[in-house]
């Protein structure tokens, strides 16, 4: 009988140690909990809705305030995407809100003063954007100057060349496609109706859609031999996104339908997060954040990544400001003010290292989706400007703080 008991314990402590049921339990918490820190910053966003839903007896979430979420903050989302990229490089790019500037007073002269066509006027305004951005990435890439000084430089010449190309005036009255890029909605294509029956199908195939995805990635990683999730909670995770999906769908269709802006940023975070997750361009810009010299020493290009960055970060910035510009249907020289601290917000409080290496498109978007409902919820409170600078520099300092403490205890 001796010999069944460990010595220095109990009978019970042998089945207890093998029970595989208890193990199978922890393993299944282990992965829930793990699974929620990963995806902290959604959570965050949600309980920042819920808080303002609460504190503005549900104005923040009734159609129409969220259609407008989507159109008053589309250029910083915009230029979100292309800011956690340069920060992912391990640069940072203080230009953008003076490039959008910039760029809506040249597309203002060329389309109301020129005559040119409202097309021909986008596309040569792209164009100015891209070469902006290679100006500035020829400097840091080639030239060796640090991104900080060099974007500081261009945040002061283009400000300065967009108050001379306006004449320190306004050019306003675009015509109407223009204006659709920052006011157009996609509604009444399979007919007039409330709500949007074209608005709800997109709903559903963006459910079908994600779940297809979900499935096959699942379903991939158990064919290679890798953990995956347990089904109850994949199936809960997969529930809840698509009642979001869901119910975001339905308020855009009660409404006015999809805001043409919300379908160009639909495009940039399906191009840019294939990207970014499965092309050697983006493996690349990683790789630099990580370890720049260890890059170098592998072959990778280190000045071409970076000229492209900025001509692609330049090429965005001039998308952000048509989109501002058509939004408010005029081209001033106070454009831009304040952007390239609201898309640096974005991506850091959606995850992005202040060292490099780190970050995501989605958690860029889901940053300035955060900054967004604040910006939006404060004002329906009725929270002066003043303080809602005040709340938003304190949300930016929790979040570099929080992704320090996540670095030192990772470290040790």
């Amino acid at each position: 009988m001796s010999n069944d008991i460990p010595p220095g314990g109990e009978p019970h402590a042998v089945g207890a140690a093998i029970n595989p049921t208890d193990n199978a339990f922890t393993r299944r918490l282990t992965h829930v909990l793990a699974d929620l820190g990963r995806n902290g910053i959604f959570l965050a966003l949600v309980a920042v809705v819920a808080l303002f839903t609460v504190l503005t007896d549900g104005i923040l979430l009734r159609p129409q305030n969220i259609s407008n979420l989507v159109v008053q903050n589309g250029y910083i989302l915009v230029l979100a995407i292309g800011m956690v990229m340069v920060i992912i490089a391990g640069h940072i790019d203080l230009s953008v809100g003076s490039v959008a500037a910039f760029i809506g007073a040249v597309s203002g002269v060329l389309t109301v003063e020129v005559g040119l066509p409202w097309w021909l006027a986008v596309v040569l305004s792209l164009v100015i954007g891209a070469l902006v951005g290679a100006w500035q990435g020829f400097w840091i890439a080639f030239v060796g100057i640090p991104a900080f000084i060099v974007t500081l430089a261009g945040m002061l010449v283009f400000r300065g060349l967009a108050l001379a190309v306006l004449g320190n005036s306004n050019i306003g009255s675009f015509p109407a496609e223009y204006r659709a890029l920052g006011n157009g909605f996609l509604s009444g294509v399979l007919g007039e109706g409330v709500p949007d029956l074209f608005t709800l199908l997109l709903g559903a195939a963006a459910i079908v859609a994600l779940c297809i995805q979900q499935v096959r990635t699942r379903r991939g990683r158990a064919q290679y031999g890798q953990e995956v999730e347990p089904f109850g909670w994949f199936i809960a995770k997969l529930i809840l996104a698509s009642a979001a999906i869901g119910f975001f769908a339905w308020a855009l269709a009660s409404y006015k339908g999809i805001p043409v802006t919300l379908v160009i940023l639909a495009v940039l975070v399906l191009v840019y997060g294939v990207v970014m997750n499965r092309s050697v361009f983006g493996r690349h810009i990683y790789a630099i954040g990580g370890n720049r010299h260890a890059a170098e020493l592998s072959g990778i290009k280190t000045r071409r990544i970076d000229f492209w960055l900025f001509v692609n970060m330049g090429f965005l910035a001039a998308l952000a400001g048509l989109i501002f510009t058509a939004r408010l249907n005029l081209a001033g020289p106070k454009a831009g003010d304040g952007f390239e601290l609201e898309a640096i917000s974005a991506a850091f409080i959606g995850g992005a290292a202040v060292q490099g290496g780190v970050g995501t498109i989605a958690g860029a978007i889901i940053g300035g989706l955060i900054i967004g409902v604040l910006n939006n919820g404060m004002s329906i409170m009725g929270i002066g400007i003043e303080w809602q600078q005040a709340v938003k520099g304190l949300v930016l300092l929790l979040a570099v703080a929080f992704d320090v403490y996540n670095k030192r205890r990772a470290g040790n």
